[in-house]
């Protein structure tokens, strides 16, 4: 039995529970198609118990779940038992984090929206360091290491050998924000630059002059799963970190990236607006 299972665990085990509630069954019931105890059904749903693939696949069928990639994207859920990198940092930072990093690390494509500040896979060291010792909660020297660390580990997603696609859309002010000073602003928009010439990395800039815009003030990630019932959105508030999952919140936030992208420049134009504002500091 699991005391703490993990955020991969914990949607798997929801997305269990979401199945079983569709074909209008109680754990009870469903514990006696399966052979099963209600408190058993129970654990498996709530991630403390695990589940092999053959059982994902009769559960789907006796929940008359036809979307069968649906099916076959739950049980490659099941089978992730070794411990991903993020695990040495389980004592030293929040769950939430490890779960950020667990959840971009089997993502298949990720978007940024960021209105204040520079995309946590996009900071230099500088940078990075620099908010973390900003951050609303004071954070001790050790601390900020530990976090800085961790989001450079975090980065490797958009380096390893065929990384998932990432857009990120960034507002000018992110852009024009001296955070760190002149010399760690000019190496951030520098390394900007670099990281939108890789094929796989899309950066686009919601001007000053594009006005009030849809999520403005939000920091909204939203993180594909292999299909679209296991997309995540996350979000990073002051007073913590939220996983939303669920099909509204998923079409609301899918509606919104569309309308960003609809008052964005190009890539190309963005591109040219970050030279300029190199060469403006």
């Amino acid at each position: 039995m699991r005391t703490n299972p993990t955020g991969r665990q914990l949607r798997l085990g929801a997305e269990l529970r979401k199945l079983r509630e569709r074909a209008g069954l109680t754990s009870t019931e469903a514990g006696q198609l399966l052979g099963m105890k209600q408190n058993q059904v129970s654990n498996m749903e709530s991630g403390r118990m695990g589940v092999s693939p053959d059982r994902v696949r009769l559960l789907a069928c006796h929940y008359e779940c036809t979307d069968n990639a649906l099916v076959e994207a739950l049980t490659r859920m099941t089978n992730d038992r070794k411990r991903g990198w993020w695990e040495e940092y389980r004592e030293r930072l929040p769950g939430s984090l490890l779960d950020l990093a667990e959840l971009e690390h089997h993502a298949t494509s990720l978007r940024d929206a960021i209105t204040a500040r520079i995309p946590g896979l996009l900071q230099t060291h500088d940078h990075a360091r620099e908010i973390f010792r900003q951050a609303v909660t004071a954070l001790t020297p050790p601390e900020i290491e530990h976090r800085l660390s961790f989001r450079i580990k975090r980065q490797d997603v958009l380096h390893r050998p065929d990384p998932a696609p990432y857009e990120a859309v960034i507002h000018e002010a992110a852009l024009r924000m001296k955070v760190g000073g002149a010399a760690v602003s000019r190496q951030q928009l520098q390394h900007l630059l670099e990281m939108s010439e890789r094929d796989h990395i899309t950066l686009r800039v919601i001007t000053f002059e594009a006005g009030a815009h849809p999520g403005s003030g939000q920091s909204i990630y939203y993180v594909h799963g292999p299909v679209p019932p296991l997309d995540t959105v996350y979000l990073d508030q002051s007073h913590g970190l939220a996983f939303l999952d669920a099909e509204a919140q998923l079409h609301k936030y899918r509606t919104l990236f569309g309308r960003l992208d609809a008052v964005a420049l190009t890539p190309g134009e963005s591109r040219d607006l970050m030279h300029t504002v190199l060469q403006e500091l």
